[in-house]
């Protein structure tokens, strides 16, 4: 079965950088949409941001824009959110997400047929 799994989560200080990975297995990763959305205590669900099939085009919500950055190297079938200047308000769990449908990118979390279990994200001040 397909499966996407986080890792790199953990405990950090404000203003310090973090890297989380998504590794995909059981997909051709190229022809997927990955994205990346957070739910913080009490929050729904939110996009964070995401990076197209067949480029290196990505889109990221407003709150993260210039901060987080989304890369992926197909070779290795793995998606990399790289979060910097983080902030306590950042402090998530963190998922990984993919679609197939020709769509580039999407914030539409209906789309995305896959996730993973998360990854905890705690920033403290």
């Amino acid at each position: 079965q397909v499966q996407l799994v986080e890792s790199g989560g953990g405990l950090v200080q404000a203003g310090a950088s973090l890297r989380l990975s998504c590794r995909s297995s059981r997909i051709t990763f190229s022809t997927y949409t990955m994205g990346w959305f957070r739910q913080a205590p009490g929050k729904d669900r939110e996009f964070v941001g995401a990076i197209a099939w067949g480029n290196t085009n990505t889109q990221y919500s407003d709150s993260v824009k210039g901060r987080f950055t989304i890369t992926r190297d197909n070779t290795k079938s793995t998606a990399y959110l790289f979060m910097n200047n983080r902030d306590p308000e950042d402090t998530a769990i963190y998922y990984c997400a993919g679609y197939r449908n020709g769509l580039e990118y999407s914030h539409d979390q209906q789309l995305y047929a896959y996730w993973g279990q998360g990854a905890q994200v705690t920033v403290s001040s």
